[in-house]
């Protein structure tokens, strides 16, 4: 999406003002209009520059029983179908409302479907009569098939439609092989949905709380002819909210759902995404300010927030982050010594503790979080990672055997691709400078933008990128598939038959014996052909306005949840 905010820094808005304020200034004996339309064009300038809802937004607002926040980026699109990014989740999670959701101890709980019953053959949905669009009309089991098939249709290609092959023909039809219409689900009347699954899934039901599940109504998406998702007005809404207005690349605000069959759940009538900003002292200063009701914390404020004694949370957020190879044949990185000799070099702990400093971070030692669960333990105890032990002399022996198998005197400048933000800059330095430290290696930064960095992962143009993956639903499998060859998301494309093989056992199987050592070996496989560098897993460091109540975040779903939230008096 295109941005419409100023293409302009601070310092130079700042200073282009005050040498057009000192012109207007010259003209005072003019008489008082002058003053007046220079006033006026001031306000003008400073509106453009924090965003047109930001003038007047204060954190909360009792009267109007409303909130203000910021973002860190702005959602590409909001179409369900193809989303796969955090930020967009976390829009649809306030908006959007599918068959089941996560309730406030985080257990599966009832949405639109009121019941629903899993067999080794079939999973059945029973819809409540009550839940409706945000245009009146019932949301029915056809939604959710016309949804389904959309993300299925090979030229969607979207980057989650693996999640959609436990359902019968759902592979084949994303393969071309078969039409969307023989995808296995029924519906036998406008609230009943059932579906035929491709093979036993035990988990099924915690899969659908995922976007991709999300419903659709057909007439409303094909009258937007392929804008779907792409504007305030071009999207219905299931959810507890409906977005009022979408001023790209500056703010977003949310009003409370009239038709939401679920009105008791919701305690705010507005939240008011004023700022976009990964500026993470731009975003303290709001809620010093009294301009934002919720901020996160980084290193670089974090002393700040202790001396104003405000209430710190910490927690986890369930995401794992890591360098992912390119495994394309045309990048150096395809070479797996080349990939051992930097697996050797980089210290994770030295990342984490020294380099990022950032509250509740831990380095990374697997693709498997801390979190998941096993049989009966966290997954890691029942499965520890492997253990890595640093060796540089060991490393330049692995640069060696790479350059003779790539035919090559030097290995060429390797591009690292990664975000723009102040945490992504820190680490990618630190990568850059410990790969020419030891290994004489250039690597060349490239920064982009949220949007851009998504696009250039997906074209495959970049031999190291950072990124992260958080999971989408409660199964050590939603981080145990990123790498089977058909899923998009594998943005890397390595390619093993042996991963495949792993990844169908944890798929197939019922018993979590066997699903968890499926793990396991996906785990150690992962670690021996080098297919990412785990970097860390991520906490989060936040503050809150004492009047905001019931805020959520969440490991499984929309990362921070508003709509059980409402507000109390101040008490000062």
């Amino acid at each position: 999406m295109s941005q419409t905010t100023p293409s302009i820094t601070g310092d130079d808005t700042e200073e282009a003002f005050a040498k057009s304020a000192g012109r207007q200034l010259l003209v005072f004996a003019c008489g008082a209009v002058v003053i007046i339309a220079v006033l006026m064009w001031g306000l003008q300038v400073l509106a453009s520059m924090v965003g047109s809802s930001t003038i007047a937004a204060q954190a909360v607002d009792l009267e109007t029983n409303s909130i203000t926040i910021a973002i860190a980026e702005e959602p590409p699109q909001l179409n369900s179908t193809v989303t796969t990014d955090a930020s967009s989740g976390i829009i649809l999670g306030h908006v959007m409302e599918g068959l089941l959701r996560m309730s406030m101890d985080d257990k599966l709980e009832p949405a639109i479907a009121e019941r629903w019953e899993v067999t080794p053959t079939h999973a059945t949905f029973w819809l409540r009569k009550n839940a409706k669009w945000s245009d009146g009309k019932p949301i029915t089991a056809h939604d959710f098939i016309f949804a389904w098939q959309t993300a299925l249709a090979p030229d969607v290609a979207s980057q989650y439609a693996f999640l959609l092959f436990h359902i019968k023909n759902g592979r084949a039809i994303n393969q071309g092989e078969l039409p969307v219409s023989a995808l296995g689900v029924l519906a036998p009347d406008d609230f009943t949905l059932v579906v035929s699954l491709e093979r036993p899934v035990a988990f099924f039901d915690k899969m659908v709380n995922f976007v991709t599940f999300l419903p659709v109504r057909e007439d409303f998406y094909t009258a937007t002819e392929g804008k779907f998702g792409a504007e305030a007005d071009q999207l219905l809404y299931s959810g507890p909210f409906v977005i009022t207005s979408w001023v790209h690349g500056s703010s977003l605000l949310l009003e409370r759902n009239p038709y939401y069959w679920d009105q008791q759940r919701v305690g705010l009538d507005k939240i008011n995404i004023a700022y976009i900003t990964s500026d993470a002292t731009a975003t303290l200063n709001f809620f010093k300010d009294n301009r934002i009701a919720y901020t996160k914390l980084q290193a670089e404020n974090l002393d700040d927030a202790l001396e104003k004694r405000w209430h710190i949370y910490r927690e986890q957020d369930g995401t794992v982050f890591f360098l992912e190879f390119n495994h394309r044949q045309d990048r150096v990185t395809k070479n797996i010594h080349l990939r051992k000799a930097m697996q050797l070099v980089m210290d994770m702990d030295e990342l984490v503790y020294k380099v990022t400093k950032l509250p509740g971070y831990i380095p990374g030692k697997s693709l498997f979080p801390n979190w998941l669960m096993g049989v009966e333990d966290y997954l890691r105890k029942e499965y520890p990672a492997p253990a890595l032990v640093l060796d540089i002399d060991k490393a330049k022996q692995h640069l060696e055997l790479a350059k003779q198998q790539l035919g090559l005197d030097e290995i060429p400048e390797i591009i690292m691709l990664t975000g723009d933000n102040p945490v992504s800059n820190i680490q990618s330095e630190w990568t850059q400078a410990v790969l020419k430290k030891h290994l004489g290696l250039t690597i060349r930064i490239d920064k982009q933008i949220f949007k851009q960095r998504l696009a250039k992962m997906t074209a495959g143009e970049f031999d190291l990128v950072l990124a992260g993956w958080g999971p989408d639903y409660n199964d050590p499998l939603t981080f145990g598939d990123l790498f089977a060859s058909y899923n998009l998301n594998n943005r890397g494309r390595y390619n093993s038959p042996e991963m495949d093989r792993l990844i169908e056992e944890a798929q197939n199987s019922v018993i979590a014996a066997e699903r968890m050592a499926a793990f396991g070996a996906i785990q150690q496989l992962a670690f021996d052909d080098v297919v990412l560098l785990p970097m860390y897993e991520r906490g989060v460091t936040y503050v809150v306005h004492p009047q905001l109540k019931n805020l959520k975040r969440r490991i499984i779903g929309a990362e921070i949840d508003f709509t059980n939230a409402y507000l109390v008096p101040d008490k000062s």
